[in-house]
């Protein structure tokens, strides 16, 4: 792959903005006007404890290589081993700097296999423009680059409150456990000398799939932590409620779900108690289970138009598609593939009892891009609780975002969408992933303008919507 050639990052002012000359002239002025506006960032993975210590992180490697399963993927496809890139059978580990380096080189030796994809751009542009660096990676600048991020690590301006700062990243929402105690979000909050804004997000999937063998053992540390008994049905919607108004308490706004399906067809009282009761014994079946999970789904709309948290639902994928890659190097580590989805029959159910109330906010995800006009869109045209989910995860890329503006906004327009989501773990990504949503929707306002659908103020106004007021409008900020 020509490795001994040292090649220069290709990181232009003008990048993604479209090419014709009229178009790019308006988008650049759209993009000025978006571009150093703070980030809000209402769905991430970023752990709340490096803002509470504000260490130096240790190395390259573990800071941007083994918590990112964008890049574990695309390495491990091309034949490189997990282990040898910090990862252990529960997740990240810590290498020592032989091991760091190491796995340093292999994503630099195969840096090629990541063209064409955002996870080069987002690389290039946070190499360039966080650390200063001009080469790109390859076998030939491996080390030379890990030395360059390793020394900029140690200097104070590298630390993560300053970076917090230096990206302008106004509110940052974490994801969290029910059983979370929310320690770090407490300190963040209690700490004036920390300005920025850092959420908890109540995250239950696993409290509500009763087929799950550990089931029965979360149910008892929820029903500890609420000090509510989840004996019978009655107190588990007792102990989700408590929780949910714990972590309220903490600075939430939102609750976040992913499940197989988007199904939320309620059950009779009694049907829930007794799949309920069932659950316990051990003794419920897997048709059961999600009977009970999809009614849950209605029941968590009706406590969110209770105590007002939005509901953010991105159902569909399979999770660890691989059992070989989660025995070995645990959840998160690459082989989560998405799955279609149907959400006009799923949604039904909790659309016709919810959907125009005014206490309740849904925000939709989805991967499979194939029902943004069919189905998401005209669903968010009508009802009023209900916004459609801007490209996340697999979708985060350019040509997926530009697909997904055009296939939503004739029907939904851009106010029924919520806003940009970074869903990152990988903490130096994004200001980049933003960045990169601001140059796009810069682009699609372009191309509207230059076919006369919106004037330049109208465009300019818009711009300016997407990135501040509309989703501090859908998450309630």
């Amino acid at each position: 792959m020509n490795d001994h050639l040292v090649r220069s990052l290709d990181v232009d002012a003008d990048r993604l903005l479209p090419v014709q000359p009229e178009v790019r002239t308006v988008a650049r002025e759209l993009y000025a006007a978006t571009k150093d506006l703070p980030i809000i960032s209402p769905h991430s993975h970023v752990p709340p404890q490096w803002l509470v210590a504000d260490e130096p992180f240790t190395d390259p490697t573990s800071l941007l290589l083994s918590p990112d399963h964008y890049v574990l993927r695309m390495l491990h496809a091309g034949g490189a081993e997990l282990g040898d890139l910090g990862r252990g059978p529960d997740g990240p580990v810590q290498l020592d700097e032989a091991g760091a380096r190491r796995a340093w080189r292999i994503l630099c030796e195969n840096y090629h296999l990541f063209r064409g994809t955002p996870v080069k751009y987002w690389f290039d542009t946070t190499f360039a423009e966080v650390f200063g660096i001009t080469q790109a990676p390859s076998a030939a600048t491996a080390d030379a680059i890990y030395d360059e991020i390793a020394s900029a690590l140690t200097r104070p301006e590298f630390r993560p409150r300053a970076l917090f700062d230096r990206f302008g990243i106004s509110v940052l929402a974490t994801t969290d456990d029910p059983l979370d105690d929310l320690a770090p979000h407490r300190a963040l909050a209690a700490d004036p000398t920390f300005t920025g804004r850092v959420l908890p997000t109540f995250r239950p999937d696993r409290f509500l799939e009763l087929a799950r063998p550990d089931w029965s053992d979360l149910v008892g540390q929820l029903a500890r932590v609420s000090d509510v008994d989840t004996g019978d049905y009655a107190g588990y919607l007792a102990a989700i409620e408590e929780r949910r108004r714990y972590f309220k308490e903490h600075g939430a706004v939102s609750s976040d779900h992913s499940h197989a399906d988007a199904g939320t067809q309620p059950l009779e009282h009694a049907d829930a108690e007794r799949i309920y009761a069932a659950a316990l014994r051990g003794e419920v079946t897997r048709e059961e289970a999600d009977a009970f999970r999809r009614h849950m789904m209605s029941e968590t709309a009706r406590m969110a138009t209770q105590d007002g948290l939005v509901m953010t639902l991105h159902p569909a994928v399979r999770r660890n598609h691989d059992p070989d890659n989660l025995a070995r190097f645990g959840a998160d580590a690459g082989s989560d593939i998405p799955m279609g989805v149907e959400f006009t029959h799923a949604l039904q159910p909790l659309l016709g009892r919810y959907g125009n109330h005014p206490d309740l906010t849904l925000v939709v995800f989805t991967i499979d891009e194939t029902v943004y006009s069919r189905e998401l869109a005209p669903m968010a045209g009508f009802y009023r609780s209900m916004h459609v989910g801007v490209p996340w995860w697999f979708i985060d890329a350019p040509e997926a975002i530009r697909r997904f503006r055009g296939a939503v906004t004739e029907t939904a327009g851009f106010y029924r969408t919520s806003g940009f989501i970074d869903d990152t773990r990988a903490f130096l990504s994004i200001p980049t992933r933003h960045d990169m949503s601001r140059r796009l929707d810069a682009g699609y306002l372009a191309e509207l303008v230059a076919t006369h659908r919106l004037s330049l103020d109208e465009a300019l106004e818009t711009a300016h919507d997407l990135v501040t007021t509309i989703p501090t409008k859908v998450f309630k900020l």
